[in-house]
């Protein structure tokens, strides 16, 4: 057994302490760490390469927040301001049903009524008072018309709303983007965006860990934290997720400079900066599902998998990235070639993780199972789900 194969089986037993990772992760040499990291992958989860056939519903892009790096949050008087009525949206969801998709990902920007009135009244006129509530009822309608799972994105929610979504979300995302509290400080990325408070962060976390809801969190790399911070950071998730275990999967995310932007003269963090941010969150969370957007390096994607990567995440046949619109997802074929190239086999995925279906289905509201188990029936999916 090679010196880094050794490395590889003592993370995964845990026989290294916090204080060794993170002495293997600054000081590692970066070929070593990957090869450490892809070791690790392929003894924890295999060979397979997964990624969710999703429909992306821009339903509101206005934000009570203001990120640096942000180019997502629209005002109301801008061409681009989204506010999707239930028509709109069910016609998304059918168009995403027809080219085989399972996946119906809602994004909002951060409590948009509690700083326009014209979200407010436009709520009012759905018969809502809050985005949230009105996530619900779209997502029942998505459900019950399609069959596609929704899979809310919808920034800081409070534990009764998590249980609301709850019912009708197969799953949802929350990012921590940092646990660094430094990131808030004056002329700092999340100075204006008081919903990026890591505290705040977590607290979303743990009660949807409390309510026993799978979640995605992740972290955005390159907007001026240290490598010491992201490590700090993927501790706070590993914590989270060991003591409720609904933590589905970790998206390690790339910072893009978008043209008009406070931040958009900001370098992007240099290549082995990122990749070994990729090989921290495997080296410390093993087991986890860890996903690298393909869409945010479109031309050197594979090298990802070098680092221990085991999933591509959502990726749309017909709608683009909102969050990321100059960033084009790549062709599916494409995809896969570039995964099989390197050894691994490309496979789709439903919103909600396998090991959930198989070994985890407390976790899973009893109302999702009557639309859960058709797309299973109907395209493959972990068939072994409808035993026990």
């Amino acid at each position: 057994m090679n010196q880094n194969t050794e490395l590889s089986y003592k993370i995964m037993n845990q026989e290294i302490s916090d204080w060794e990772i993170h002495d293997v992760i600054n000081n590692l040499d970066i070929v070593q760490l990957c090869t450490v990291s892809s070791n690790l992958r392929d003894i924890c989860k295999g060979h397979t390469i997964s990624y969710s056939r999703k429909i992306f519903i821009n339903l509101i892009n206005l934000c009570r927040d203001l990120c640096s790096y942000c180019t997502y949050k629209k005002e109301p008087y801008d061409n681009m301001a989204s506010m999707l009525d239930k028509s709109q949206v069910l016609r998304l969801a059918e168009q995403g049903k027809k080219v085989g998709c399972t996946e119906a990902l809602i994004v909002t920007g951060e409590r948009p009524e509690q700083k326009y009135s014209q979200v407010r009244e436009w709520l009012n006129k759905q018969g809502h008072s809050s985005t949230i509530q009105y996530i619900d009822e779209i997502s029942s309608m998505i459900l019950e018309e399609t069959g596609l799972l929704p899979h809310t994105n919808a920034g800081n929610l409070t534990y009764k709303e998590l249980s609301l979504l709850k019912k009708t979300n197969v799953s949802i995302g929350c990012m921590l983007e940092s646990g660094s509290y430094r990131l808030m400080q004056n002329g700092m990325p999340h100075e204006l965006a008081p919903s990026k408070d890591p505290r705040a962060r977590i607290k979303v976390l743990e009660n949807a860990g409390k309510l026993r809801l799978p979640i995605t969190t992740g972290l955005l790399v390159g907007i001026g934290e240290t490598m010491d911070e992201i490590i700090d950071s993927l501790f706070i998730i590993r914590g989270v997720s060991k003591k409720y275990g609904h933590i589905q999967e970790i998206i390690i995310q790339n910072f893009v400079p978008k043209f008009n932007t406070p931040m958009r003269n900001k370098i992007p963090p240099p290549w082995h900066y990122f990749l070994r941010a990729v090989c921290a969150a495997r080296i410390i969370l093993p087991e986890m599902n860890i996903q690298v957007p393909p869409n945010l390096n479109l031309n050197n994607f594979s090298k990802y998998l070098s680092a221990g990567i085991n999933d591509w995440g959502g990726i749309s046949p017909i709608t683009i990235d909102h969050v990321n619109p100059e960033s084009p997802w790549p062709n599916l074929v494409n995809l896969s070639n570039v995964t099989q190239q390197d050894g691994y086999s490309l496979s789709a995925r439903l919103p909600i993780y396998p090991e959930f279906l198989l070994h985890k289905r407390e976790f899973i509201d009893t109302n999702m199972w009557r639309y859960i188990f058709p797309l299973i029936e109907d395209n493959g999916f972990v068939r072994e789900a409808h035993a026990s």
